[in-house]
């Protein structure tokens, strides 16, 4: 945009503006001056060097670029910590007033002191007076507010590096060690089987080196720390450069694990065959799996079911909610659990929390001696019983000794006491096991008989048969139709008893059933 002051330009004066910046870009013509009579670069574009038309410049400058916002009370410095103002020497008046003076500091109240409780305090003993501490109060700006590295101390990093060091200095040492180990027991046992000569000496000391050199860097760290000395004008400086080998330099086998060049990340594990205690990398998924990665996954599942039945919860909207309803979810779940686990211990029992099982659940195992013959009757002793079942067992109704299904005759189950396929008949005993085969008896002589009947057939009587104009009377013929229609209205050849006994009663009133009865169900 064009300055304030700008006006309009005719088609020569505008011709000759450009002629004076190539002019200046080329060097022929003296740079532009800002308002502080400062030169201005040729090269910088007009909509950089041009100021908004509403700052009212008069002449192109610069300011504008630059932060005109900044606030002369916002810093950068960090509180001082561990700082000290003051060390008192016996308890001031008003010193952590609510506990009856705790530490003798002024700098702070009950709930901040991080003095450890003292039996009598500082009020009374006058001793251990704590210092007061330095109290700063820093406003910060947009950046300062935000940078997590506000106030970290590089200098405490030394540790770290010094802890590293010791810990590879250590391994070192003890490989060397085990090397030196293992030769000695070698040479012990090629001293005893006899002299080895100078030549396989040498072989072994080279042979040694080239094994702890093998092993050593095996053991080498993932991450290299390497210490440099930079020297500048006020002094020099200890630099320490962290070089983290990449991921896919693990193993440059092709069909090794998979490395994304655009996120940096090898999911798979590129040395799989390698010993777990002599690597530091093991892919990116070995993290997924652990800690709090495990947990945010379940929580973001059980975002998406809750979502799919139809609750209003979404992990990225509203985090805070879904992780309030995953917890009240989770104890409900537990609570459920629990109530479902003391109902079926009250119903079935505990058997782990009883200190003596039943004898049925001991495999039968008893230490009573029973004493067999050949026959395998018992001689000595009592026979252990047979356990019974949950399901009734020698259920004996309407008067027999057996029960339902113990005989089994031209496919029909029935009683072996009396032999009946009636499951809801009354014991006849013997008797009506001798009725039954004399009933059986006489059908078959029934049977036997009209068997025979049937293979003599009867006389047959002639009938003359009236036809046409044989001179058959009238009063013959009307009979003989009449005799034709009460063949044709004639029914089924039906017989029946008409005496009946109280036996056959009985054994009807037992068969039949009875609708109205809600147990009818179960008398088959």
């Amino acid at each position: 945009m064009a300055t304030a002051s700008a006006a309009f330009k005719s088609r020569e004066d505008h011709r000759k503006q450009i002629e004076l910046e190539e002019a200046r870009k080329a060097g022929l013509a003296p740079a532009e001056v800002d308002e502080d009579g400062k030169e201005i670069n040729p090269h910088i574009p007009q909509y950089m060097s041009s100021a908004p038309w509403y700052l009212n410049a008069e002449r192109p400058s610069l300011k504008h670029q630059r932060k005109w916002k900044s606030d002369p009370n916002y810093t950068k410095s960090w509180y001082d910590r561990g700082a000290k103002i003051f060390q008192a020497d016996k308890y001031r008046k008003g010193a952590v007033k609510s506990v009856a003076g705790l530490c003798g500091a002024m700098t702070h109240d009950v709930k901040s002191c991080m003095e450890r409780p003292r039996k009598l305090r500082a009020k009374w003993t006058n001793k251990h007076i704590a210092p007061d501490e330095k109290i700063e109060t820093f406003e910060l700006d947009y950046d300062g507010k935000r940078d997590r590295w506000n106030g970290y101390d590089a200098a405490t990093y030394s540790l770290v590096i010094e802890r590293y060091e010791a810990r590879d200095e250590a391994r070192r040492k003890y490989l060397k060690e085990q090397q030196l180990k293992k030769l000695e027991e070698k040479n012990n046992k090629q001293n005893g089987e006899g002299e080895v000569s100078d030549k396989d000496d040498d072989d072994e000391d080279s042979l040694k080196v080239d094994e702890a050199k093998v092993d050593e860097s095996k053991q080498m760290d993932f991450a290299k720390v390497e210490k440099r000395v930079r020297t500048t004008g006020g002094g020099s400086t200890e630099i320490y450069v962290l070089e983290d080998t990449a991921k896919y330099l693990l193993n440059l086998d092709v069909n090794s694990a998979y490395y994304d060049p655009k996120t940096r990340s090898m999911r798979a594990d590129p040395l799989p065959d390698a010993d777990p205690n002599e690597k530091f990398y093991g892919g990116d998924n070995q993290f997924r799996a652990t800690g709090q990665a495990l947990e945010f996954k379940q929580l973001n599942i059980h975002a998406w079911e809750a979502s799919e039945k139809g609750q209003d919860i979404h992990m990225q909207a509203a985090p805070s909610q879904a992780e309030l309803l995953y917890r009240n979810f989770k104890v409900i779940k537990e609570k459920l659990k629990s109530e479902m686990k003391k109902t079926i211990m009250e119903k079935y029992g505990n058997a782990v929390s009883e200190e003596e099982l039943p004898r049925e659940l001991l495999l039968g195992q008893s230490e009573r001696e029973v004493e067999y013959d050949r026959a395998g009757r018992i001689i000595k002793g009592l026979e252990t019983s047979l356990p019974k079942s949950k399901y009734e067992e020698d259920d004996y109704i309407n008067n027999h000794t057996s029960v339902w299904g113990s005989w089994w005759k031209d496919h029909q189950w029935g009683y072996k006491c009396c032999k009946q396929t009636i499951k809801n008949s009354y014991c006849t005993g013997a008797a009506g096991i001798e009725a039954a085969e004399a009933a059986t008896d006489l059908m078959k002589a029934n049977i036997a008989r009209k068997a025979a009947s049937e293979d003599t057939p009867a006389p047959m009587e002639e009938k003359r048969l009236a036809t046409w104009g044989t001179g058959v009377p009238d009063d013959l013929e009307d009979e003989r139709k009449e005799e034709e229609k009460d063949e044709r209205k004639r029914k089924y050849n039906v017989r029946w008893n008409d005496e009946v006994t109280a036996e056959e009663m009985e054994a009807y009133r037992m068969k039949k059933i009875h609708h109205e009865d809600p147990m009818k169900d179960f008398l088959h």
